[in-house]
C-alpha cells in the first residue's frame, strides 16, 4: 500500500509538471509583424575619404537557430566556433557593390565567396582597396577587393585566427599582416573523463573584488582550450607571397607604426585568471621589427585581478598603450598617479608618457590630467586635443595641448549628462602616414560635428572652432522636419560633405552637399526604399510632458494608421530604459529626434502600432540624485513618477486608455519593469526580457551604482524586485536567452524570479530562448518572442475579450 501511494504521488507530481511547463513548437506572430522581421535590411555604406567611391554593403538578415546551435566554446569571457577559429556571434554582410559617386555607376563586386558571411571591412592607406574577413563553416579567410576592377581575391594561404582582437592590419597599400590559426586542423585538447583533482582558488588577505563576468575559465581544461584556440602566428602577405613574423604567441593585439617600420605587440601569458576575462590576463608589450625581432621591450603588466572596480578606478600599471598618430614611431601610454583609486584626493590622476620605438631613453611625460584620462586626438606639432572625465561628478573636459611647448588650456567643460553644452567631436583626416589626425583648416580652425542637442531635439551640425579664441561658427545644421548628420567631410574649404538623411516617412539615404549651392537636399547618392510598408500611414511624434516634481520628460509616440481619437483611446504599450543623472536640469533635456525614420529591430516595441496599440518608445525614466545623494537612493519613487506621468500624458491627449497599459523593457529595462509591477498598480501587464532582478547577485556594483552591497545593503534590497516577488500580481512575461553572456544578467535571474512569483500565486510566464545571448539573433526565436509578447498583450492589456491560449 505504501508503495502504491508513492507511485500515485509521483504520477500527480509528473502531471503537475506537465501542466506548469509548455513543450511548444515555434510560433509565428501576426503577419504584419512577421513580414517586418523577414524584410531585407537596408544596406549600410562605407565611403572613401575623397568621396569618390561608396561601398554598398548588403546586410544579412537574421540567421537560423540552427546556426546558433553550431559548436561553441565559452571560455575566458569570449565565445568562439572551434570549427573555424572565429568568434561565434557576429553580424555579417552577404553582398558588396561599388558605386562611383561622381558617375553614379554601380558595380557588383566579383569573386566573392559563395554563401558570403563577411565582417570587418578595412580600407588600405590610399583607399584604392579594402579587405574583409569571410567566415565559412570550416575557416576564416581574408579577402581583398581592388577598386579599379571591383574584384575580390583571397589573400591568405593559411586559415585566419579571429578568436581574439584584431585579426589583420594593413601595412601601407599592398601588404597585410594577419593572424594565422596554427592549430587549425589539429585535434583539440580532450576533456578528461575525470579531473586530476579539485579546482581550488584562494585569497591571502588582499582585496580582489570582481564584476559578475560570464564565460570565465573554470578548470585546467578550460585553460588548455583557451591556449589552443587563441595562439596564432603573425604572417605578412603581399597577396602573393607570405612570410612569418616572429614566433607563435597568444596575441592580445598588434598594430603597425605610422611609418610602417615596426609592430607594437601585446602577448598574453600565464597564469590565466579565473576571475576576469582574457582582457585582464597578464600581458607583455614590446616593439618588434617587421621580421619579429624585439626592438624594445616595454611593459609586463600583471593580471588585472584584484584591481579596484570603482567607476573612476583604473589599474595601477601602464594602460592605453598605442602609437602616436602624428609621429613616425612613438609609443604613448597612461599611468595612474593616484594608484588607480579614483576617490582619493590628489592634484592629478593620470599622466600621458611617450617613448620612441627604437630608443633606450626613459619615457617622457607629456602632460597630466586632473580627472581620468579619456583619450587624445593628435593634430600637428602645435595642436592636439585631450579629454578627461570623472564619473563621481559627471564632468567632461576637452583641453588644447601644444606638443612642442607643452602648453595646456581648457576648451570646454560640461556635465557628461548635459547634451546641450556639447561642442562636438573633432573631424579627422588622414595624414601622410595614413593615420587619422585633427582636420586643421588653413586659418587654424578645427572642424567639429555634434548631435546638436537642443530644446527642439537633436539637430546635428558641422562647425568650426578656433582653438585659441574658442570662437565657434556653425557651417551647417540640420533643418527641422528631417534628421540628417554628417558622415564624411570631403572639402571643408569648399563646403563639400556627405550626409545621411531620414524623415518619419522616408528611409535613410545619403546625400552630397555643397554649401555653395542653394539645394535643400543636395545630390542624392542612394535611393534606399522603405523596408516596412506595414508602417506607412502611421503617425509618429515626440511628445513632451512633466512628472509631478516638475522634471520635463519626453517619449516617442506611435499611433496606428488611420486612427481617429474620436473612436476612443487605445491600449498603450510603454517601452523604456532608466538612466541616472546628477541634476534635474540635465535629466530634463530633450534627447533624440522626432524626425527619425521608424527603424524596427528584433527588440523594438514599434511592431505593436500595427496591432492597434498606442506605442510609447524611448519613454524617459530619469533617476536623479542631486548633490551628495545618489540617484538610486530614491529609485522606486522616481520610477513611479516617471511611469505615472507617461500614462497621464497619453490619457490627456485622448489617445491612450490609462486603464489598459502594458510596460516592457530589455536588460535594465526588464529590471525596471519588474519593479514597476512590484511597487505600483499602474499596469495591466509587463514584459521583462533578459533582466537581473536580485541585486545581491551583482554585489560589487551594477549599471551606474558603484557602491557595493556591503556599503549600501538597503539600496540593493529595495531595488531588487525579487525582494518583493510576493507583491507582483500583475501578469509578467519573463524572457531570457539561455546563453546570456552579459555581466550580471545570468539566466538564473529570470528562473528565480519566475519561481518566486509562481510560489506566491502570481501570474507569470517564463520563456527560455535556446542558444540566445543577451541580444537575440535566431529568426525562429525572434518570431516566437514576438508571438509571445503579442499573446501576452492581447490577453492582458487589450482586453478585447478574445482570450488566446498559449
Amino acid at each position: 500500500m505504501r508503495r502504491l501511494k508513492l507511485v500515485f504521488a509521483l504520477c500527480i507530481l509528473a502531471g503537475t509538471r506537465l501542466l506548469a511547463q509548455d513543450d511548444i513548437s515555434y510560433q509565428q506572430p501576426p503577419k504584419d509583424i512577421a513580414d517586418m522581421v523577414n524584410a531585407k535590411p537596408t544596406p549600410s555604406v562605407a565611403i572613401d575619404a575623397r568621396g569618390e567611391w561608396m561601398i554598398i554593403i548588403d546586410r544579412a538578415s537574421y540567421g537560423s537557430v540552427e546556426e546558433l546551435a553550431q559548436p561553441e566554446i565559452r571560455v575566458a569571457g569570449i565565445r568562439w566556433n572551434p570549427a573555424n577559429f572565429g568568434q561565434s556571434r557576429q553580424n555579417y554582410f552577404n553582398g558588396l557593390q561599388l558605386k562611383n559617386i561622381r558617375t553614379g555607376a554601380v558595380t557588383t563586386v566579383k569573386g566573392l565567396p559563395e554563401n558570403l558571411r563577411g565582417n570587418t571591412i578595412s580600407w588600405n592607406q590610399d583607399e584604392n582597396a579594402f579587405a574583409f574577413l569571410h567566415y565559412s563553416a570550416s575557416q576564416v579567410d581574408l579577402y581583398v577587393v581592388t577598386i579599379d576592377d571591383a574584384a575580390a581575391r583571397k589573400a591568405n594561404q593559411q586559415p585566419v585566427n579571429a578568436v581574439l582582437g584584431n585579426a589583420f592590419a594593413w601595412v601601407g597599400n599592398g601588404s597585410i599582416i594577419y593572424r594565422a590559426a596554427i592549430n587549425a586542423g589539429k585535434p583539440a585538447p580532450q576533456k578528461p573523463l575525470a579531473p586530476s583533482g579539485p579546482v581550488a582558488q584562494q585569497s591571502l588577505g588582499k582585496a580582489a573584488a570582481s564584476r559578475t563576468y560570464q564565460d570565465l575559465i573554470k578548470s585546467p581544461y578550460d585553460e588548455a582550450l583557451f591556449e589552443f584556440y587563441s595562439k596564432s602566428q603573425l604572417v605578412r602577405t603581399d597577396l602573393i607571397n607570405e612570410s612569418v613574423i616572429g614566433e607563435p604567441a597568444i596575441y592580445r593585439s598588434f598594430s603597425v607604426s605610422p611609418d610602417q617600420q615596426y609592430l607594437l605587440t601585446a602577448t598574453i601569458s600565464k597564469p590565466f585568471s579565473y576571475l576576469v576575462p582574457w582582457s585582464g590576463f597578464p600581458t607583455a608589450y614590446a616593439v618588434k621589427d617587421m621580421k619579429g625581432s624585439t626592438v624594445r621591450e616595454l611593459f609586463t603588466n600583471p593580471s588585472s585581478e584584484g584591481a579596484p572596480i570603482g567607476f573612476d578606478d583604473v589599474v595601477n600599471f601602464p594602460r592605453n598603450i598605442g602609437w602616436r598618430d602624428d609621429e613616425p614611431a612613438t609609443v604613448t601610454y597612461v599611468q595612474a598617479l593616484d594608484k588607480g583609486l579614483g576617490r582619493t584626493k590628489v592634484p592629478h590622476r593620470d599622466a600621458l608618457y611617450a617613448l620612441t620605438a627604437n630608443g633606450k631613453e626613459p619615457a617622457k611625460e607629456l602632460f597630466r590630467t586632473q580627472r581620468r584620462f579619456g583619450g587624445v586626438s593628435w593634430g600637428n606639432a602645435s595642436l592636439a586635443l585631450f579629454y578627461e572625465r570623472s564619473f563621481a561628478d559627471r564632468k567632461l573636459r576637452i583641453n588644447r595641448y601644444n606638443p612642442t611647448t607643452g602648453a595646456i588650456d581648457s576648451l570646454n567643460e560640461r556635465s557628461s549628462n548635459d547634451e546641450y553644452s556639447d561642442i562636438g567631436s573633432p573631424v579627422t583626416r588622414k595624414n601622410s602616414w595614413g593615420r587619422e589626425v585633427l582636420w586643421i583648416l588653413k586659418n587654424g580652425d578645427i572642424l567639429l560635428t555634434s548631435d546638436g542637442a537642443s530644446t527642439k531635439g537633436d539637430l546635428p551640425l558641422l562647425r568650426t572652432m578656433n582653438p585659441t579664441t574658442r570662437t565657434i561658427k556653425d557651417l551647417w545644421r540640420c533643418q527641422e522636419g528631417a534628421y540628417e548628420y554628417v558622415v564624411e567631410v570631403l572639402d571643408p574649404e569648399r563646403g563639400l560633405f556627405i550626409t545621411r538623411r531620414e524623415t518619419p516617412t522616408h528611409a535613410p539615404n545619403y546625400f552630397l552637399r555643397d554649401l555653395r549651392k542653394k539645394s535643400l537636399l543636395g545630390t542624392p547618392l542612394t535611393s534606399f526604399t522603405n523596408p516596412y510598408p506595414q508602417l506607412e500611414g502611421i503617425t509618429k511624434e515626440k511628445i513632451s510632458y512633466k512628472r509631478a516634481d516638475g522634471i520635463d520628460l519626453t517619449a516617442t509616440l506611435y499611433l496606428p494608421k488611420g486612427y481617429d481619437k474620436s473612436k476612443g483611446p487605445l491600449p498603450v504599450l510603454i517601452w523604456a530604459y532608466p538612466i541616472e543623472y546628477k541634476s534635474q536640469s540635465d535629466a530634463a533635456q530633450v534627447r533624440g529626434s522626432k524626425y527619425t525614420f521608424p527603424t524596427v529591430s528584433w527588440g523594438s516595441p514599434v511592431y505593436w502600432v500595427t496591432q492597434g496599440y498606442a506605442v510609447m518608445d524611448n519613454t524617459e525614466m530619469p533617476i536623479v540624485g542631486e548633490g551628495d545623494k545618489e540617484p538610486n537612493d530614491n529609485f522606486i519613487p522616481q520610477l513611479y513618477l516617471n511611469a505615472h506621468a507617461a500614462i497621464q500624458a497619453v490619457a490627456k491627449m485622448g489617445v491612450g486608455d490609462s486603464t489598459r497599459v502594458g510596460v516592457g523593457g530589455h536588460s535594465y529595462g526588464a529590471f525596471m519593469t519588474a519593479n514597476l509591477l512590484a511597487h505600483t498598480n499602474l499596469f495591466k501587464a509587463g514584459i521583462a526580457r533578459s533582466g537581473a532582478y536580485n541585486r545581491t547577485l551583482t554585489p560589487f556594483g551594477f549599471q551606474a551604482e558603484e557602491r557595493t552591497y556591503w556599503q549600501a545593503p538597503d539600496v540593493y534590497y529595495k531595488m531588487s524586485p525579487f525582494s518583493y516577488a510576493d507583491k507582483i500580481k500583475t501578469p509578467l512575461l519573463l524572457v531570457h536567452g539561455d546563453a546570456d553572456n552579459n555581466p550580471g544578467t545570468f539566466p538564473i535571474q529570470s528562473e528565480r524570479l519566475y519561481n518566486a512569483i509562481k510560489g506566491h500565486g502570481g501570474t507569470v510566464r517564463f520563456v527560455s530562448l535556446p542558444y540566445e545571448s543577451h541580444g537575440y539573433a535566431g529568426k525562429e526565436n525572434i518570431l516566437h518572442l514576438l508571438w509571445e509578447q503579442n499573446q501576452w498583450l492581447e490577453k492582458y492589456v487589450k482586453g478585447s475579450g478574445e482570450k488566446k491560449a498559449f
